[in-house]
């Protein structure tokens, strides 16, 4: 098998560490693999597959014959993705920059692959709560085309970095130990106010926008519309962060064109690529975020009719959103031109 020059920016971050452990897992054919981080992480030794790797501070002469970078995500995407194509590289990036841009492809591949060959050396990869619902959506919208979304998510503190995370834990341990709780991250580090979120849900993921949604939901919203090409079909959205470490869950309600039964949905799901259906109420099974970290599938259950409409249905959808919602789906994407020599 041909192998390729990989380049990882943002190896130090969370989603570039689910990258290395992807690229070991699923045996990915790489020949030469460049780490590359902010001045603050460069010099890191990074222990990968029997052999140490040092970060190197990412410039725009980092990515000489580079074949595939996979950007983690960040401000960096902007100063660091054209000169990465400049140099020949392909980018597939997480961050925001470029999902929006006509021009770039927004790929989930199970949903629509045929994308890719449209891109102009740069792939964007969508937001993580918007992979996760359109995995579910997907095989329904297929058989019976989706009138309206109305999605819930219940979004892990790590999707706020590894900082979140921390303060999730040491006000955890403040409560248990009767100290003083401590609030600098959530719902943003850079936002004036900071909320506990221990023991507690924060109906805020980014930045309010004039129409009073947050940024997050509006990717939600503009990416399902951009990934379904289907820009007729009513979304809306209400993102909150809960206090979980990882894994994303939703609760979304469709309104179909058609009947589609409880069956139709459960045979739809099942059958999807990188779905799997999670739905035994009288076994008490449905998905969990605690059995959803560190899986690649989006696993979905409470699956059920909507009495208040004519043809809806609930959903209830968890997915691992470092993984599928992140480095998974970036690493499928480069898999995917892989496979159809795209390279």
């Amino acid at each position: 098998m041909e192998k390729y020059n990989v380049a990882i920016l943002g190896a130090t971050g969370a989603v570039g560490q689910e990258f290395l452990d992807l690229i070991e897992e699923r045996n990915f054919p790489f020949a030469q693999l460049k780490l590359l981080a902010s001045k603050r992480s460069a010099g890191q030794i990074i222990h990968f597959m029997g052999k140490d790797y040092t970060v190197e501070e990412a410039t725009k002469d980092s990515f000489k014959d580079v074949h595939i970078a996979l950007f983690a995500g960040g401000a960096a995407s902007k100063e660091f993705a054209p000169a990465a194509v400049e140099a020949g590289a392909v980018v597939i990036d997480n961050s925001s920059t470029f999902r929006m841009d006509p021009q770039v492809p927004l790929i989930v591949p199970e949903v629509n692959p045929e994308m890719i060959k449209k891109h102009k050396g740069i792939i964007a990869n969508p937001n993580c709560s918007t992979i996760i619902m359109v995995m579910a959506l997907k095989p329904i919208y297929d058989q019976v085309k989706i009138k309206r979304v109305v999605v819930s998510t219940y979004q892990a503190v790590s999707g706020g970095g590894k900082e979140a995370m921390a303060e999730l834990e040491n006000q955890v341990k403040a409560i248990a130990s009767g100290q003083e709780i401590v609030a600098n991250i959530l719902p943003g580090a850079g936002l004036p106010k900071h909320y506990q979120i221990a023991f507690n849900l924060i109906p805020q993921i980014d930045v309010f926008k004039e129409n009073l949604y947050t940024k997050e939901e509006m990717k939600m919203i503009d990416e399902t519309h951009k990934i379904m090409n289907d820009y007729d079909m009513g979304i809306t959205a209400t993102t909150i962060r809960v206090p979980v470490y990882r894994s994303h869950a939703e609760s979304v309600n469709i309104e179909l064109e058609g009947e589609f039964s409880v069956q139709d949905a459960k045979n739809a799901l099942a059958k999807f690529p990188g779905v799997v259906v999670e739905d035994d109420p009288a076994e008490m099974i449905y998905p969990m975020p605690l059995k959803t970290s560190g899986k690649n599938d989006v696993a979905v259950g409470r699956i059920r009719k909507d009495y208040s409409i004519k043809n809806g249905l609930n959903l209830w959808v968890v997915g691992d959103q470092i993984r599928k919602g992140a480095a998974l789906n970036a690493l499928q994407i480069a898999e995917y031109m892989i496979e159809h020599k795209m390279f």
